[in-house]
This record gives C-alpha cells, sequence and structure tokens, in this order.
C-alpha cells in the first residue's frame, strides 16, 4: 500500500494508519475504554520515526511494504509461537490446506532446543522416500539456515509446487557430518482417517483434524460395527490437532446428545461452549485412546472429553499440551492474521496448557536404536523407524474453525514414532502401547463376561469361623 503513494510525505503517514488499524484489530472498540490511545499514538510516532530513518539512511534499497511486514512479525514473535502473520499466498494456501492436499515435501515440523525439528515425516511422501526421520534437526532449506527462522517461514520455504526441487541439509544425532537430501516437491494428500480390525477389535488411527474427519470417521466406524468388534482404539499419536469443528465432530460419535465437549475462554472471561449432538455411534463398546507427545490441540479435546466423561481410558504418554486457541482474521490487502485470544478446556475445566492430557496408563515407548545414517534417496526406506502418519505440521484450534497451525515445541521434546509394517501401520508385534490397548479391551470382554455365582466378600465371610 505504501508503494502506491503518489509522495514521499505521504508514506511515512500510511505506516501509521496502517498499524493502528492493526491495533483496532487487536483492541479493536475497545481501544477508547483502554485510556491508553495516546500512549499507542507516541509510540506509533516513534515506530514511524524509525522507518522513516531507515528508509534514508540504510545502506541497501528497501521498501516500505518489507519494512511493516517484518515489524509485524517481529511484534507477533514477542506474544508467542503461534501468533503469526501470513502473506496474501500464505493465507490463502493455508485456507486450501484444511481441504487435506498442499504442494511440499511432507515434513510435520517443530521446535526443539530453538531448532527446527522434524516431528515426524508423513508416509509415501518425498521426506518420507528419501529417509528423513522423526528427531532430525532441518539446518538450511536450499542454501539458507534456519537459524531464527519461524516456522511459518519454514513452512513457506519447504511448500512449491509439484515438480520443483528442494534440497535440506539435516543434523541426525549420531551422525558427525549433515546430510543433504533432494527432494521433489509433490502433491501432499492427507488421508486423515484409516481403520482396520485387529484381533476383533476396531482400530481407527486419525492423522489429523481436518473438515471431513468426522465424515470418514462416521463411514469407518460405520464398516467396524457390521463386522461385530468387540472395542474400538482410537490412536491419536503424532497427530499435531487441525480444526476445532473436526474435534467436535469426532468427540460427539462416541460420546452421548448433550454432553459438554469443550469450552474456550477469552482474556475478558467469554465463554464459547460445544456439545455433542449427534447419537452415540459406538454405544456401549469400550474405547481406548492412544496418545503420545505428538498428540496436540485437537488431538488433546478429544482425549480430554472423553476421559472427563468416563467413556475411554487413555494409553500412552502425557500429550503435548496445546490450550491455546487460535483466530484466523483476515486484513484487507488479503493476508491474514493468526492471533491467540483465548484458552480451552475439558468439560471438567482442566487447562491443558503447557500440561497435556495424563493418561490413565502410561507406557512408553522403548529409545529407538539410531542406525548408521546414509545420505537419503528416492526410493529408500527404513522399515525400523518409518512413521505413523501425521499431519502436515499445522496444529490449530482456532476459534472460527478455519485454519489449522505449526506445532511448538514441549520442553525439547520430539515424540517418538511407533514402529510400523511394511504398509506403514502400527505393527501389533513391536508397538507396546498399542498390545496394551489390545491387551486392555481384551481383559474388558473377560471380565464382563466373568459370571460368580456368589460375591468375593460373602464367601470370605463365610471362610471365617
Amino acid at each position: 500500500m505504501m508503494e502506491q503513494q503518489p509522495r514521499r510525505k505521504s508514506w511515512v503517514v500510511g505506516p501509521m494508519i496502517a498499524l493502528a488499524l492493526l491495533c483496532g484489530v487487536f483492541i479493536g472498540k475497545g481501544w477508547e475504554r483502554t485510556g491508553h490511545a495516546s500512549e499507542t499514538y507516541e509510540e506509533l510516532k516513534t515506530f514511524s520515526e524509525v522507518l522513516n530513518q531507515v528508509q534514508k539512511h540504510y545502506v541497501d534499497e528497501t521498501k516500505p511494504k518489507d519494512l511493516i511486514q517484518g515489524a509485524i512479525r517481529g511484534m507477533l514473535a514477542t506474544l508467542d509461537p503461534h501468533s503469526a502473520y501470513m502473506t496474501p499466498e500464505m493465507y490463502k494456501e493455508m485456507q486450501v490446506e484444511t481441504k487435506g492436499e498442499f504442494g511440499g515435501v511432507g515434513i510435520q515440523i517443530g521446535v526443539k532446543d530453538s531448532r527446527l525439528a522434524v516431528i515426524a515425516p508423513i508416509e509415501g511422501t518425498p521426506a518420507h522416500r528419501a529417509g528423513i526421520k522423526a528427531g532430525d534437526f532441518i539446518v538450511k532449506v536450499n542454501d539458507d539456515t534456519t537459524k531464527d527462522l519461524t516456522l511459518m517461514d519454514a513452512v513457506q520455504k519447504m511448500r512449491g509446487p509439484k515438480g520443483s526441487k528442494v534440497n535440506l541439509t539435516i543434523q541426525r544425532d549420531g551422525t558427525p557430518d549433515p546430510l543433504v537430501f533432494t527432494l521433489v516437491r509433490d502433491t501432499i494428500k492427507i488421508e486423515s482417517v484409516k481403520s482396520k480390525v485387529i484381533e476383533n477389535l476396531g482400530y481407527l488411527r486419525l492423522t489429523q483434524f481436518q473438515e471431513a474427519t468426522g465424515r470418514d470417521l462416521s463411514k469407518a466406524i460405520k464398516q467396524l460395527r457390521e463386522q461385530k468388534v468387540q472395542g474400538t482404539i482410537l490412536d491419536l499419536r503424532n497427530n499435531p490437532g487441525g480444526l476445532l469443528t473436526a474435534a467436535v465432530d469426532v468427540s460427539e460419535q462416541f460420546l452421548p446428545s448433550g454432553k459438554l465437549i469443550v469450552y474456550t475462554k477469552s482474556r475478558e472471561g467469554k465463554k464459547d461452549e460445544w456439545f455433542a449432538k449427534s447419537k452415540d455411534q459406538m454405544e456401549d463398546l469400550p474405547v481406548i485412546i492412544l496418545v503420545n507427545e505428538g498428540s496436540a490441540s485437537a488431538s488433546e479435546i478429544v482425549a480430554g472429553a472423553l476421559q472427563d466423561w468416563g467413556r475411554a481410558v487413555i494409553v500412552g504418554t502425557t500429550s503435548f499440551g496445546k490450550g491455546s486457541v487460535q483466530t484466523i482474521l483476515s486484513l484487507g490487502d488479503g493476508s491474514g492474521l493468526r492471533l491467540t485470544t483465548a484458552k480451552y478446556y475439558t468439560p471438567k475445566g482442566r487447562s491443558i496448557q503447557s500440561t497435556g492430557i495424563t493418561p490413565d496408563i502410561v507406557v512408553k515407548l522403548p529409545a529407538p536404536v539410531i542406525a548408521k545414517a546414509t545420505e537419503g534417496k528416492a526410493g529408500e526406506k527404513e522399515a525400523d523407524l518409518k512413521a505413523v502418519k501425521p499431519s502436515t505440521g499445522k496444529d490449530a484450534v482456532p476459534h472460527n474453525g478455519k485454519s489449522p497451525d505449526e506445532v511448538g515445541s514441549k520442553n525439547g521434546t520430539v515424540p517418538q514414532t511407533p514402529p510400523t509394517d511394511t504398509a506403514g501401520d502400527p505393527s501389533l508385534e513391536q508397538d507396546v502401547q498399542l498390545q496394551k490397548a489390545v491387551e486392555l479391551l481384551k481383559s474388558w470382554k473377560i471380565f464382563k463376561e466373568l459370571k460368580v455365582s456368589q460375591p468375593l466378600w460373602s464367601r470370605v465371610c463365610c471362610w471365617t469361623a
């Protein structure tokens, strides 16, 4: 907008007006009520002076638009890792991604020890085929270092049209020298629901919460019911979240109508609630939910709701702990603003921000053995450390149910990926968490069918003379 101003004098005022409008987005009609209007104006004057000096004296020629966008990014970076500015191109791409398809290499990323880390590669994608692993650190994208790079910027650099190439320089624990992977971008399609039968038990794996997740889950549940399964395992491991509406759609398929699923609370104390509306499709079948450090946001909404209502037993390790809500705001030039506006709570009022969902039964995966690292090439696979299909690295529970968000770090940890078979599905023989879920559901069936003619306490009574 500044570049279109015909006179140099006017472009100095332009940024002030733009920032004033931006502040209006943050504060809204409450600006005047805060009594800080004059203070805000003084700070904007200082900003305008700095902008003017940079424009006049900086060693290289600068564009006001680039400076303003950089200032906006810096402002949002002081808030939290999930608030961010999106250019018009990024905003448009974000809206497309909620459909479950985008152009890229297929890596879910986060931050570990202030470094860009791979949470998990997505099955069947260029990154997965090349042998990129969970826990790898991305030190360069092409020739650009990732130091101090935001998650949004990192995602943007790795995205691109199908057929284009991108070089990733990877630092892997146990490997002294960096590995360079040349990946050819492809269309990444996310299948958010996968199902199968394991020993007469229904197994449902959700990789991301998208617009169609609830509908796809309903179809899968119907098929499992037709096969007369005796229980259900809902695998949310390494699922970084997605749409709030999808989390509600999933939860209400396990809860009776009218049950509270989740509520959010803003800074002003405004409370919004979401209740189950559809029929409980699973009826009285027992449910086990698998979670780990990669289960975040929408995954935690589902796990927390079913845990609070005693509808499911949670197995695995403590979840990620992202209990904040991001609102997506569209700006006048087609760009977007993702802003943390509230926190969400489980039906019993638990805030899981930074704490996560604690499993009812803690089961940790054994530490993986670090194999000899080799430079990844197309077609190579490392079956011993294949990833359970995660999502795109976009993890959001937006207040308006429109956009995903990046996954951040939790205490500097990257979740372990459960062992998988050759088809990329969890391996029952090696996956101790899945084994525990199967064991519990089988035990539930045995105890339910167990009939004792006389209560144990009365028999003890009679044996005691």
